[in-house]
């Protein structure tokens, strides 16, 4: 006779889950809609036959005891196909698992999480703010307090799935029976029905209401950061918990600096006169105003950089730059006192007919420079 423990790959003191197992494993390998080679074939009925006498108790029994087992139930013997106790939801169980209970659901779900922009100036983007929000959201119903019945009622239970939220059916085919598991279509899986729903809520457990909240903006937030509120967001269904606020920064334009990263720029436009002559300009900064030194022959896109001057970093330490361009501006109409004067600086200076000073656009690269080198030889 068989073995039939080694032929599943079990212990002789498994148990009737784990030669389940094992059946269902080598069943995935060896069926013939998987594998027809004949071998693997018998192989397959081998284990079929192992598992028609290890999963019925009876015939176990009469197995351990050296007895003939197909004589234990009146079926097939060991030769024969499908025996009693085994047939086509054996295959489907191991290909797919047995059909199981889920049980009812729970009618308190997890709610949506909301997003909302607010808009912040530069100066709160950079030193970060406290701001006052407004949202319309959904809150537990003050009526019910989340379940949706009326008070002083209870759901009932569902009189067709009998509080188990599903129902299941039988399907046959000319391969066996099928047994499928369906949300019960008269509570919707729930297990109980609301015969008597809270009249302000209407059964959901939750009604739409305006409240406020206080945002804490980080300093160096900028257009597109998130600030996550956890637990802010929607109420769900059922008085479920609520889902998170997902706050979007977008910050509004400012009429002087513009933000690369941490660092601001911007422009500052001085006559030629004071440029050549040296000048200091009064710049309103972040942090108040600054006397910005505008050096004697400076030239027209000259930087001058104030070291943390710009906007914080955020989740980090430290501030980034503030860079001031300088823009020459040179006068385009003046009298004639005036020009006589400039043509006065320019003889003085031997300027009346200057020849310019051409500079290339772009440094040749290396590659460049090399070409250049063998051409000339």
């Amino acid at each position: 006779m068989a073995d039939y423990y080694s032929t599943l790959g079990v212990r002789r003191e498994a148990s009737p889950e784990e030669i389940k197992k094992a059946y269902r494993r080598l069943a995935r390998e060896l069926h013939p809609d998987v594998n027809p080679d004949p071998e693997t074939q018998e192989r397959f009925k081998e284990v079929t036959r192992a598992y028609e006498v290890l999963s019925d108790a009876k015939k176990r029994q009469v197995y351990d005891m050296g007895g003939d087992p197909a004589g234990a139930s009146g079926g097939a013997g060991a030769g024969g196909g499908f025996g009693a106790g085994f047939g086509f939801s054996d295959i489907m169980d191991a290909f797919f698992g047995a059909a199981t209970s889920r049980g009812p659901r729970s009618r308190a779900r997890r709610g949506q999480d909301a997003l909302i922009r607010l808009e912040v100036d530069l100066s709160e983007a950079a030193f970060g703010a406290t701001r006052e929000l407004t949202v319309d959201t959904a809150v537990v119903c003050p009526t019910c307090g989340g379940p949706g019945t009326a008070p002083g009622t209870e759901p009932t239970t569902c009189d067709i799935c009998h509080g188990r939220g599903e129902v299941q059916q039988v399907q046959r085919s000319f391969l066996g029976q099928i047994m499928t598991a369906r949300p019960c279509p008269q509570c919707g899986g729930f297990g109980s029905v609301i015969a008597n729903p809270c009249g302000e809520c209407s059964g959901d457990g939750r009604v739409r209401t305006r409240r406020t909240l206080t945002v804490k903006v980080p300093a160096g937030v900028d257009t597109g950061t998130r600030i996550q509120l956890a637990g802010e967001g929607e109420v769900g269904q059922g008085g479920g918990p609520a889902g998170d606020l997902y706050v979007e920064i977008v910050e509004a334009a400012h009429p002087v600096f513009s933000r690369r990263g941490d660092d601001l720029h911007c422009t500052v436009t001085v006559p030629m006169t004071a440029a050549a002559l040296g000048t200091s300009v009064t710049l309103e900064t972040l942090d108040g105003p600054e006397e910005i030194e505008i050096k004697a022959g400076t030239q027209s896109g000259h930087d001058v950089t104030l070291r943390a001057r710009g906007v914080a970093h955020l989740r980090a330490t430290g501030r980034g730059d503030l860079h001031v361009h300088v823009d020459v501006s040179t006068p385009t109409k003046m009298d004639d006192v005036q020009r006589d004067l400039l043509r006065e600086l320019a003889r003085l200076r031997d300027e009346e007919r200057p020849t310019g000073h051409v500079t290339p656009g772009q440094q040749a690269g290396l590659f460049s420079r090399l070409r250049d080198a063998f051409n000339t030889r």
